[in-house]
């Protein structure tokens, strides 16, 4: 694993922060009625993303996850102002406003979705893995899901064949304590998420997904072992979200003073007082740093609203291709 310097806590300070700043202007937005349908945050959980991305090999390797997707594009190098132009709607969007908040889709950058079915996204990730195992790309995906998700039958699907077959695939589970609603104590009668794989003598463990050196530290470990061939990890990150399940969620099923909890251990305070501690950076430096990060939203904000609706016959045009469809030609 790539060495964990004062220069990358800085950019994990500073990434993270703007991806919570990002989806908090999202959040306006939203009950403003300028971003539609469902919206689905990441507060609390950017330790993860960050971690993880310290392992990866940009240039080769992928990520795939379910429909809290708006910043893993960004941190993939998506253009954020793209990112959000699709969530307005916008023809300058990542799918020309065509995909949406549950739908973001960046395969230049690596970024295969965004997918709306609850673990719909696991068998795929198994199928990139298989892709670079085949064409011996030697690179490595990363299969996020929730926690609601592995009660889907189609990861024993997935984690058997991706055993039988060694794919080069990290399977992460981004425990959160909550799919949608329901606890993960109600969900099965046991609550290590991680031991799923132990039935498939997949390597496994949790992790602390609080924590962006500890996430590193496992997905490095998970990375290097499907790179050399030795097939996939499964990972639960122990993390937690702030917000509701989604913008239309009451959250009637946990109390303020469990979420005050758990802003105790916010994974972007803990950076900033790593950053402090160890003087990687000043109090001045972490407020230009903050400045910065707020500038940055509005641009993205600016490019959204002044970014044109795409044009009506753009949904014909993306779903109709045979050449003799006598109403409108394909024109993408």
């Amino acid at each position: 694993m790539e060495k964990i310097t004062k220069e990358i806590y800085l950019k994990w300070y500073e990434e993270m922060l703007f991806w919570r700043k990002f989806e908090d202007k999202l959040a306006a937005v939203y009950i403003q009625q300028k971003v539609r349908g469902f919206l689905h945050l990441y507060n609390g959980q950017e330790a993860v993303l960050a971690g993880s991305l310290h392992a990866m090999d940009l240039s080769k390797d992928k990520m795939i996850t379910a429909y809290r997707n708006h910043v893993q594009p960004i941190g993939m190098g998506v253009d954020p102002k793209k990112v959000m132009a699709e969530l307005y709607g916008k023809a300058t969007g990542t799918s020309q406003g065509l995909g949406g908040s549950m739908h973001i889709f960046a395969p230049k950058q690596g970024f295969y979705g965004g997918h709306g079915i609850v673990g719909g996204q696991i068998p795929l990730g198994a199928g990139l893995a298989f892709a670079d195992k085949y064409f011996k790309r030697n690179a490595v995906t990363l299969c996020y899901m929730g926690d609601g998700a592995v009660r889907q039958g189609s990861l024993h699907e997935t984690f058997n064949m991706a055993m039988n077959w060694k794919l080069p695939v990290v399977f992460i589970c981004e425990n959160n304590g909550y799919a949608m609603g329901t606890s993960v104590e109600r969900t099965a009668n046991h609550t290590d998420i991680w031991k799923l794989g132990l039935g498939y003598e997949m390597p496994c463990g949790p992790v602390d997904g609080m924590n962006p050196e500890k996430v590193a530290e496992a997905v490095s470990e998970a990375v290097e072992r499907a790179r050399r061939g030795d097939g996939p990890t499964f990972l639960e990150m122990k993390t937690y979200r702030y917000r509701g399940h989604s913008m239309s969620d009451a959250q009637h099923y946990r109390t303020k003073d469990e979420v005050a909890e758990y802003k105790k251990i916010d994974p972007i305070t803990q950076v900033k007082e790593t950053l402090l501690e160890n003087k990687y950076a000043t109090e001045s430096e972490i407020e230009a740093m903050d400045k910065r990060v707020k500038k940055l939203v509005k641009e993205c904000e600016k490019f959204a609203e002044d970014s044109p609706y795409p044009e009506k016959s753009l949904m014909y045009d993306a779903v109709y291709e045979q050449e003799d469809y006598p109403f409108l030609p394909h024109k993408l």
